[in-house]
């Protein structure tokens, strides 16, 4: 299963394959917000599967461009992803509109949620659902003074009507301004993950509220199903290893979309190494950088450059949108688009890269079967072709999924178009459909 935006409707189109990639069915799951029944524009889909239910969860934004409405929203599929829960029946994750008095918090606003499920039998917390996410501090004005990661956890999503679904709610960094200062509350992208023994770690980078500016790499972490996390956030980067992009809105020249810094956090069961993959700009062209942790991320080895040419350097050119994945088996996935096959650092492809000594060394090559041109991306200003990809990995399936305009050529209103690509690997007939 793999989701994504999609502006034909408006919410996210979910795509499902029964036969290991070879054919994909897609179906779309609009929002819609209770508070007045109307449909809501979504945004920023993840999904994961639970062990215990036997069902998919997806969760997506739900707000509005012109009302200060923001939800997040739960819902659930039993069918292998066919059929959804109605958008006037999703679980509410989160919300700044008070249902019993009617009134409509304006300060907050719900962004960039990601989901994950406790998949461990013998966790103490299996089958728990956990949904992270940033929460902004809306100033009058219009800017943001504060915007901490949240997290909502649920034991139980009912089938038949998940709208009475009952969350419980943390904060993974102190939900006050200055909690912390400048970067210790404004933060973006987090990304959860539990171990095999039900502890719950989350990466999140360091952003300024109001540009696309980072200062750092950030991990939290709870031993006690997300109800406390350590009191003083781990540091990933370490001094003069890891640089952002210095540009406020996360331009690479010369292209002209967005690209930010959308860190991935995967956990080998196999091993318990965890890994953090993340864009870098610290030669001054964006690289992508991993680090790992042998020790459920208390501590962190020091950067090394995933995407490499033939000799072991920083390949040339811009590399973006990094995910990660490991396999059951200990086998290390990871996936990014890539520029440097093309001498003008503009047209893309898709890389992928594979470790079979727990992160030690990786062996890189591309992916993609045809690149394209990002200035024929989605919108005529082509300011957004997508802000991350996706991978996944069993010891036999690697699914990777990745934003695509090689078809926008085609289209002549001058909107483009960009579609969501695969590249699937079959590990034990070693070839790709």
């Amino acid at each position: 299963m793999a989701a994504s935006n999609d502006y034909v409707s408006l919410g996210n189109t979910v795509m499902t394959t029964f036969d290991g990639g070879k054919r994909w069915r897609t179906v779309r799951v609009n929002p819609q917000f209770r508070g007045t029944g109307d449909a809501c524009t979504g945004g920023d889909p993840s999904v994961a599967y639970s062990t215990r239910d036997h069902a998919f969860y997806m969760t997506q934004l739900c707000f509005f461009r012109s009302q200060a409405y923001s939800e997040v929203h739960l819902f659930k599929s039993v069918d292998g992803g066919i059929t959804w829960t109605p958008g006037r029946q999703r679980a509410l994750v989160a919300s700044n509109f008070d249902y019993e008095s009617g009134q409509v918090d304006p300060s907050i606003f719900h962004d960039k949620e990601y989901l994950t499920v406790d998949n461990n039998a013998s966790s103490a917390h299996y089958g728990r659902i956990y949904v992270s996410w940033t929460k902004f501090h809306i100033l009058p004005d219009g800017s943001s003074d504060y915007c901490p990661i949240q997290l909502a956890y649920t034991d139980n999503v009912p089938t038949t009507n998940p709208a009475n679904t009952t969350f419980t709610r943390v904060p993974v960094v102190p939900d006050n301004p200055g909690g912390g200062g400048l970067g210790e509350s404004a933060d973006q992208f987090s990304v959860p993950v539990v171990e095999k023994n039900g502890d719950l770690d989350i990466s999140y980078v360091l952003e300024d509220c109001n540009s696309a500016i980072d200062f750092g790499l950030r991990f939290q972490k709870s031993t006690d199903g997300g109800n406390t996390f350590l009191p003083q956030p781990v540091k990933v980067d370490h001094p003069g290893e890891w640089a952002d992009n210095p540009d406020p809105g996360d331009i690479l020249p010369p292209k002209k979309f967005r690209a930010p810094e959308t860190e991935s956090l995967s956990y080998s069961r196999k091993t318990g190494t965890l890994l953090y993959t993340e864009a870098n700009h610290i030669t001054g062209t964006e690289e992508i950088s991993y680090w790992l942790s042998h020790d459920g991320g208390l501590t962190w080895s020091t950067a090394k450059f995933l995407s490499v040419d033939s000799n072991g350097n920083p390949a040339p050119n811009d590399k973006f949108f990094a995910w990660g994945a490991i396999a059951p088996n200990g086998i290390m996935y990871a996936q990014w688009l890539d520029n440097r096959r093309d001498p003008g650092n503009l047209w893309i492809d898709t890389w992928q890269a594979v470790s079979k000594d727990d992160g030690n060394t990786w062996k890189s090559f591309r992916i993609s079967t045809v690149n394209w041109n990002p200035d024929w991306g989605f919108f005529t200003s082509g300011r957004f072709i997508g802000d991350y990809t996706g991978i996944a990995a069993n010891n036999k399936v690697i699914y990777p999924v990745w934003p695509d305009g090689r078809n926008t050529k085609f289209f002549e209103n001058g909107t483009g178009n960009t579609n969501i690509e695969t590249n699937v690997e079959i590990r034990d007939e070693d070839r790709r459909f």
